[in-house]
């Protein structure tokens, strides 16, 4: 027995000061005190008689660890929901899965006189975090198969990830060799600065012309991104820096990610379409997202109240609008100041969005991403960022919240169709000037949807 007591207390004084190291606790000194804390609790472990405590002592220290356990991932984990595209947004039917459902809405949908499906602009591929150095992925967007990779030095690239030689995908097993990535199949390594080939390892010259496709691309605000423009022109403008985020002030506390079968306008211009918040947006959270039930008499004694307005900003920033929202929650027809929020959201060009919110609470940030992955199908990310003393689970329950809203969002625009001279009221003329805005962002080589007329697939 005193070997192992000894070494358990080297261990603990050893173990506990390197999470100073991998950055678990900031200040050394409190790791040193920690360690001779657990070595002074572990050696009068040691070296007490111990024998096994009853049945019913352990039943509940099983169940105390249980308790703890789930405390913890409610009040300190971030919040992580992913819904694929027949998780939500579809009413179920008797005798179908909720993917044969999905499917049967995607082929029988109207889809009416759709925009051009890819705008130009910045959209986002991949928070940072999920790309180590060396590290490989695939990703599709803008129906394009992607090889995104980092190098040792940190660099960022994004390729064509289907390889012209003969077609293998980079991201299936490429490999990271300094700036470059090695095709798996024979070997070929293309730069990712400009996607030229820098190496064969058989060949004894590199033909010139032996390239694949680099995108541009940008990593800010803890996110990837890449640019797109049907006629390959340069960036004209990047998101902007937001300075909470980028020196560490704010941290994430969650994200949502949810598959959308729409065009990829119908979820931007839900920002000019002030009407639809108090209606459907007005019921509860509590109520949930089916809208055959949210309007039930049942949720009358409460109520989120908006007020909204959207407007396009001037040149320079005439790829950015504004969309200025006060927030209030009614219970039995009396305000309850304490839910009161200010939120500025920042449409910055096509595909993403800037929301800061002020509550009573403290203030967060929603980063917004809707990044096409082919022509009527998108992905919505969602994530929450606030201060370091802001408690995480409020972070998340405002999250949840906004799941929540977006999940009703999806039940309508999963099944709507785009209607291109909708029936206007002057109320609501804050979606024609955002229709006009957004169109800044088509150009006339800008790919459009194509229906075989004599087949329900597309």
């Amino acid at each position: 027995m005193p070997k192992y007591r000894y070494l358990f207390l080297l261990v603990l004084v050893i173990l506990v000061p390197s999470l100073a190291t991998v950055g678990l606790v900031q200040d050394k000194s409190v790791d040193i005190h920690t360690a001779w804390a657990l070595a002074l609790i572990g050696d009068t472990f040691w070296s007490t008689p111990w024998q096994c405590p009853p049945v019913g002592q352990l039943a509940l220290l099983a169940v105390g660890v249980v308790i703890a356990a789930w405390l913890y991932r409610l009040l300190l984990c971030p919040l992580k929901i992913s819904r694929t595209l027949h998780d939500v947004g579809y009413n179920q039917q008797a005798g179908y899965s909720r993917k044969d459902v999905a499917n049967d809405v995607r082929r029988r949908r109207r889809r009416g006189e759709l925009p051009p499906v890819y705008p130009n602009g910045w959209f986002r591929l991949m928070d940072s975090c999920q790309l180590r150095p060396n590290q490989v992925e695939g990703v599709t967007v803008l129906g394009e198969k992607l090889a995104v990779f980092r190098s040792a030095a940190g660099s960022v690239s994004v390729l064509d990830a289907y390889c012209p030689h003969l077609g293998a995908d980079l991201a299936v097993g490429g490999q990271v060799v300094g700036d470059c990535l090695q095709c798996p199949f024979h070997g070929w390594k293309f730069r990712g600065e400009d996607g030229k080939c820098m190496g064969i390892p058989y060949a004894e010259k590199v033909p010139d012309f032996a390239r694949v496709k680099s995108w541009p691309c940008l990593e800010r605000n803890g996110c990837i991104y890449i640019w797109y423009h049907c006629d390959g022109i340069d960036p004209t403008w990047t998101p902007p820096v937001i300075d909470e985020i980028a020196c560490g002030d704010w941290t994430c506390r969650g994200t949502t990610e949810h598959i959308i079968n729409a065009h990829i306008e119908e979820v931007p211009e839900n920002a000019a379409d002030i009407a639809h918040l108090n209606y459907l947006h007005g019921p509860l959270v509590a109520a949930g997202v089916d809208l055959s039930s949210i309007y039930s008499s049942a949720w009358d004694f409460a109520k989120h109240v908006w007020r909204a307005e959207w407007q396009p900003d001037p040149a320079p920033d005439a790829h950015i609008s504004t969309m200025h929202t006060q927030h209030m929650v009614y219970l039995f027809g009396r305000k309850v100041s304490i839910a009161d929020i200010k939120a500025t959201a920042r449409q910055v060009g096509p595909g993403i969005v800037f929301l800061f919110l002020e509550s009573a609470f403290g203030n967060f940030m929603l980063v917004q991403s809707i990044t096409p992955v082919e022509p009527l199908l998108q992905r919505l990310t969602h994530s929450v960022y606030t201060g370091r003393w802001v408690p995480t689970c409020l972070a998340k329950f405002l999250l949840w919240g906004e799941s929540v809203q977006v999940e009703r969002d999806i039940m309508i625009w999963n099944n709507k169709c785009y209607v291109p001279r909708p029936l206007l009221v002057r109320e609501d003329s804050s979606i024609a000037r955002h229709r006009r805005w957004y169109a800044q962002f088509y150009s006339e080589n800008s790919p459009r949807f194509k229906i075989e007329r004599n087949s329900l697939d597309w």
